[in-house]
């Protein structure tokens, strides 16, 4: 049963919306995992008994000022030396590359056994005697740390943001071909690593002594790096509780041991923790650093990042050895029973910033977490962290890394015989048998023949090899041939919604008609297929509202029985652009008399009939031509004035007699003028000018025969 502590912490977590299957298992959350379980051990065994460094021991020295700062790629380390060394005045300087991947041969027992039998086979915390060596399953280990309430993330620091600024970037040291990408780092002095300085086996060159496996079947390389492991870990139980017994020293020693493999199996490089004193109180740390493969450029990882850790700050910074990504966020890791004083099962909430530097092969890519459970000690860890990715310095042989090709898994198909298929058959009809003659005696026209049903014949089932052993077997009618499928016509496809506009008369507040009752109504008078509303046009794209409409007349030939198709509404003229409304009205003007028809010259008659077909009227050029500026003699009488007739529009005159009293007939409206554009309202009226008098007719010129 879980304790009331615990089950807050599961609440804490759930609030959070986050759980380790929410978050897709990525390369980076082994070393995770590994961060997590530190941080359970220095929860679990660092107590008051615990020998604490002082704070200062971590700012003390300053990696900027020492020979080596800037060429720790130059110090003898792995594969000839050791994968972390301390070096004076400096710190632990830790190095890792691609390309020494180690043998992976399991020492965690090896060192479990040596370190429980060297401290006098005392059993361990959260273990009984008798149990053997113990292993990290028995102490619940590894954990896996949950996310946080978003309540509790820790801020992200001034010292983190600087990383964020302009600076000047380190080239990698070049390599030697083979060598891959390798990357070197400084830990300030106030970690303790729980990892063995030569690292894995098969990692670094190490002394082994020559000869066959050992009895027990331990390889010498094996056995080696178990013991450098075996005196490495008693040495760092001896420095974090110098001054108590044996038991707490055993107890950090062995548990450590029995993590071993799943440290290495991480990929982590290094893992250590730091337990300091500041202002008087205690403050435990965690640092890890592994390699991992990962193809994603940083603002590909970056992306990644923020899209999985929702409830993280995620930053891109650019540090000496490169752009690099800062995350932070908080966690809650478990305490197991086994490893808690009172046996019982607890939570802790941890600040953690994580770190991802890609390395120069493209593929690789460097994870460096520090994780404390005080949080008033986090503006100095982030300090000491950031001083950390500062000393990050890369080496590589110039050829370009590559991820490892997927292991296809050969899968076993299984020999035993599936079980025959039944092939449903299709029922057919009884099939008429006449039965045998009729009895002597009976007319054979009196008794019909007898139907008997005949079932159809067995249709054996296919062979067992034609069935497929994954598909399921589709029954197939043999007697009805599949009918061919009419292909469907394509249909238009039409764009927008189409709608109709209501008509003019329409009230939408008038009663709803009562909806007769449904009869069988013909294609005529059917209401759903009815097209309901006003059809409109659409004005052309060139439309001018504003433009003058033309005058139209009104059509007073619409019988008066069609309702729906006269027009409604009341016609107007629309006035001439010249209409001056302030003008006076001018009398009507009598209509021009139409000119008289010019007199053509008469020629005269020939008395003699001398004049031939074809000849000249005038041979001899007697007859005097009309002078253009004869002035005609006055007449006698003046002209006649015709009266004044106006004239009739021939729609009018072809059209019927106007019925006056007709009101249906009649044009409604008033006929209305514009004024001109250029109207002057204020200009004086002129008066109405006098009527030209008319030219007199032109008299024909007279003719003389004899000129």
């Amino acid at each position: 049963m879980h304790t009331q502590q615990e089950r807050g912490a599961h609440q804490l977590t759930q609030d959070g919306q986050f759980s380790t299957e929410a978050v897709d298992a990525g390369p980076f959350t082994a070393a995770e995992r590994v961060s997590a379980t530190l941080g359970t051990l220095t929860d679990a065994l660092f107590d008051e008994r615990t020998s604490r460094h002082p704070a200062a021991s971590l700012t003390a020295l300053r990696a900027a000022s020492h020979p080596s700062a800037e060429s720790l790629l130059g110090l003898p380390l792995a594969p000839n030396g050791p994968v972390h060394a301390a070096v004076p005045r400096l710190g632990t300087v830790v190095t890792a590359g691609t390309a020494r991947p180690g043998s992976g041969a399991r020492v965690s027992g090896l060192a479990a056994t040596a370190l429980l039998a060297r401290y006098g086979g005392e059993p361990v915390r959260g273990t009984t005697p008798g149990q053997g060596a113990p292993t990290a399953a028995l102490f619940e280990l590894p954990v896996t740390g949950e996310i946080a309430d978003p309540k509790l993330r820790p801020p992200f620091t001034a010292a983190l943001a600087a990383l964020a600024s302009g600076q000047q970037t380190r080239q990698p040291i070049e390599l030697a071909t083979g060598s891959g990408a390798e990357v070197r780092l400084v830990v300030p002095p106030g970690f303790h690593a729980l990892t063995s300085p030569g690292g894995p086996a098969g990692v670094s060159a190490r002394t082994v002594p020559t000869g066959p496996i050992t009895g027990d079947g331990t390889d010498p390389a094996t056995g080696a790096a178990a013991a450098e492991l075996t005196a490495h870990l008693a040495e760092v139980a001896e420095e974090l509780f110098s001054g108590t017994g044996p038991a707490p020293r055993r107890d950090l020693a062995v548990i450590a041991a029995s993590l071993a493999d799943v440290i290495t199996d991480s990929g982590v490089v290094y893992a250590g923790v730091s337990a300091l004193e500041v202002d008087g109180r205690a403050a435990d740390a965690t640092l890890v650093v592994s390699l991992a493969r990962h193809p994603l450029p940083v603002t590909g990882l970056a992306t990644e990042l923020a899209t999985l850790r929702r409830h993280a700050e995620v930053w891109t910074v650019l540090l000496p050895a490169g752009p690099a990504n800062v995350l932070v966020e908080g966690r809650s890791v478990p305490v197991p029973g086994p490893l808690a004083a009172d046996g019982l099962r607890r939570w802790v909430v941890t600040s953690v910033v994580e770190a991802f530097v890609p390395l120069p092969d493209g593929v690789s890519v460097l994870c460096v977490q520090l994780s404390t459970a005080q949080p008033q000690d986090w503006e100095l860890y982030t300090e000491v962290f950031a001083e950390l990715l500062k000393s990050v310095q890369f080496g590589w042989d110039g050829v370009a890394g590559r991820l490892p090709e997927p292991v296809s898994v050969p899968v076993a198909v299984p020999t035993a015989v599936p079980a025959p298929v039944a092939v449903p058959v299709p029922a057919t009809a009884p099939v008429p048998v006449a039965v045998a003659t009729p009895p002597h005696g009976v007319p054979a026209e009196a008794e019909a023949p007898a139907v008997v049903p005949v079932p159809a014949p067995p249709v054996a089932a296919p062979p067992v090899d034609s069935v497929p052993p994954v598909a399921p077997a589709v029954p197939v009618l043999a007697s009805a041939p599949a009918a061919p499928v009419a292909a469907e016509p394509e249909q238009p496809v039409r764009k927008g919604t189409p709608v109709r506009i209501p008509p003019a008369d329409f009230n939408p507040f008038a009663p709803i008609a009562d909806t007769p009752s449904a009869a069988p109504a013909g294609p005529e008078e059917d209401e759903d297929r009815r097209p309901k509303g006003t059809p409109v046009t659409v004005p052309p794209p060139d439309f001018n509202p504003f433009a003058p409409q033309p005058p139209t007349l009104t059509d007073t030939t619409v019988p008066q029985e069609d309702e729906e198709r006269r027009p409604k509404g009341t016609p107007v003229t629309v006035p001439p652009p010249d209409f001056n409304p302030f003008a006076p009205q001018a009398l009507p003007t009598a209509a021009e008399p139409e000119p008289a028809p010019t007199a053509t010259a008469v020629q005269a008659a020939d008395p003699f009939g001398t004049v031939m077909a074809g000849q000249s009227v005038d041979p001899f050029g007697t007859t005097i031509p009309q002078q253009p500026g004869a002035v005609p003699p006055p007449p006698s009488a003046p002209p006649a004035v015709p009266a004044p007739t106006v004239p009739v529009p021939r729609a009018a005159a072809e059209a019927e007699p106007d019925d006056s009293d007709d009101p249906d007939r009649k044009p409604k409206g008033t006929p209305v003028t514009v004024p001109p554009p250029d109207f002057n309202p204020f200009a004086p009226q002129a008066l109405p000018t006098a009527a030209e008098p008319e030219p007199a007719p032109t008299a024909a010129p007279e003719t003389s025969p004899f000129g």
